[in-house]
Formats: C-alpha cells, structure tokens, sequence
C-alpha cells in the first residue's frame, strides 16, 4: 500500500528499524510504518532529525523524502541514486532525446491538462466548452502558450474572479501547494522508478530544477488537487489542517479510468512515467500513455477522502 508520511510536528526523530520508520519524540516511538509501505515522506515541521539508515532504507525502496518550506511547497527531495535495471539505457535514450520529440511530448502533456481541467469545471456545473477548442489549438512545444490561456480562464472559474493562484499566499493557495507536493513526490519516485533522470525535462529546463521531468509529469494531475481544494474550501477549510494533509494524501490512491480498466493515481503516474521512458527509446511521442480525465462520477469519489 502506498503511503504518504507527513511530520508536521517539531522536534521529532525518524529512524528505521526492523523494516519499520520509527517517529519518536523525547527517545519515546510515538508512530510507526512499514517502510514497504511508504512513497513519500514529507517534512515539515522544525527541529526534525533523522537517522542515515532511515535515508538508505527509503532509497532502497525508491521512496522520497521531501523537505518543505513555510508554503507548503518542496525546497529539497532526496532520491534513490539506482532505479531501474534498464536505467543506463534510458537515461541515455532521455539525454539523447532531440527537441521536436520533447515539444511533441509537451504537447500531448498540457492537452491532457486542459482536458483534466475541463472535466473538473464540468463536473461542478461549469461550462468548459472553450478548453476543447483551447486543447485543440495547443501546437508542438507550445509556441502560443496555450497553457497559460487556459489557466486564465480556468481559476476564476473554478475558485472565483477574486482568487489569483500565488504560491507564497496562505489560505486555498497553500493547500493548493501542499497538494502539488504529494503529487509532485509520486511522480518523482515513479520517474526514479522507470530508470529516468529527474532533472532532465521535456520542458522545464531551470538549470537550478533537480525535478524538472517530475514537474513535467505533474501537469496532467494538478486538476485533481485543484477539485479536492475547492471541495475543502466548501466545508469551511482553507488552511493546511491535519484534515486537509489527510485528504491530499489519500489521493495517490483514488481511482482512476484507464484504457485497461481502473487504475490508482498512484499506478497512472507509474503508467506515464514508464512509457515515457519507452517514448524516448522509441523517438515516438504518441508512445506515451497520459491518464485519462475522470468523469464527474469519478471525481465524486473525492468526497470520499473527506469523511
């Protein structure tokens, strides 16, 4: 079972012990957790410490750990060096890979997200008309920045004219951060996983972005965080609560349409990442297997993570 840890209380201790991540505060285990079990923990609180092994024990399991910020937002992430028995292979084939390949790529990338963000105004009763023809229009790498046309459309749709997406705000914006931070850490570890490099993007290219291919992948998945955040909004919170970082967490394991059937979050990011790495050994873009908008039914299984 994939899990998300989160420490978000000061002055803890996480060590490994006996296969298990040990939480202790004060020399007493307050929590544990099979280390089997976890994709990602996420650190957030201050005067934290941690043992070497646990780190090793993580990387061995191609798990994540990610260290944040006061937004929410990652600022460090460590990741297991060895991921894949073809990794060589394809880093290679990743390196290689030439600029109308990476722009093809782009291109069916923010499709999918303007896509995903239609489905979600959709299904809160909002016309979304506009993002097919805006889906339509996306050319090779985006020269028309069509991506960016549609999120001007979309947030006041979605969270009203007032809202303006700013990553150092607090309130929707920072659960909006937070969310992105459990996706971000899943597609991270699912681009380790498939023998990829993660900073080596179709895209993002900052050369101070260790992340850059995992920040690729996101795009599809924000709208999912973006729906699950308009719906804590509506029940009164708007801050990063235990309930919110509860109900962001569960969606790595949300149930998800596919061309073989359901799948998890969790398993379409897997999905993606792997036939990326199969769209770079191949030179072919259209190899490359991007999730599939839910229907509104599908994304009322989020009010599921809120009980």
């Amino acid at each position: 079972m994939d899990r998300i840890v989160d420490i978000a209380t000061d002055g803890r201790h996480l060590s490994a012990q006996r296969g298990f991540l040990i939480v202790s505060q004060d020399r007493e285990e307050v929590g544990r957790v099979p280390l089997d079990d976890v994709t990602a923990v996420i650190v957030h609180a201050h005067g934290i410490t941690w043992s070497t092994n646990l780190i090793v024990g993580l990387a061995q399991r191609g798990a994540v750990m990610l260290l944040c910020g006061p937004n929410h937002a990652p600022v460090a992430v460590c990741l297991p060096l060895d991921g894949h028995h073809a990794q060589n292979a394809r880093m290679r084939a990743q390196w290689e890979a030439g600029k109308p390949l990476s722009k093809q790529l782009w291109r069916r990338i923010i499709v999918a997200k303007i896509r995903w963000q239609a489905a979600v105004l959709e299904a809160n009763g909002i016309s979304a008309s506009a993002f097919d023809l805006l889906a339509k229009r996306v050319g090779s790498g985006d020269p028309d920045n069509v991506e960016a046309q549609a999120a001007r459309r979309y947030w006041p749709l979605l969270m009203g004219e007032a809202f303006r997406r700013d990553r150092d705000a607090d309130g929707v914006n920072a659960m909006l951060n937070y969310g992105y931070t459990v996706l971000r850490s899943l597609c991270a570890r699912a681009v380790v996983a498939s023998g990829l490099h993660p900073s080596i993007g179709v895209h993002h290219a900052n050369r101070t972005n260790a992340f850059a291919l995992a920040d690729d992948l996101i795009e599809p998945f924000r709208p999912l965080v973006d729906a699950l955040a308009l719906r804590l909004a509506a029940r009164g919170i708007e801050t990063v609560t235990p309930e919110a970082k509860r109900a962001f967490a569960g969606l790595i394991a949300l149930d998800l349409p596919s061309a073989k059937g359901t799948t998890t979050v969790a398993g379409a990011a897997n999905r993606a990442a792997q036939t990326l790495a199969r769209a770079f050994q191949s030179g072919q873009a259209a190899d490359i297997v991007l999730p599939s908008p839910p229907s509104a039914l599908e994304l009322a299984e989020l009010d599921s993570l809120l009980a």
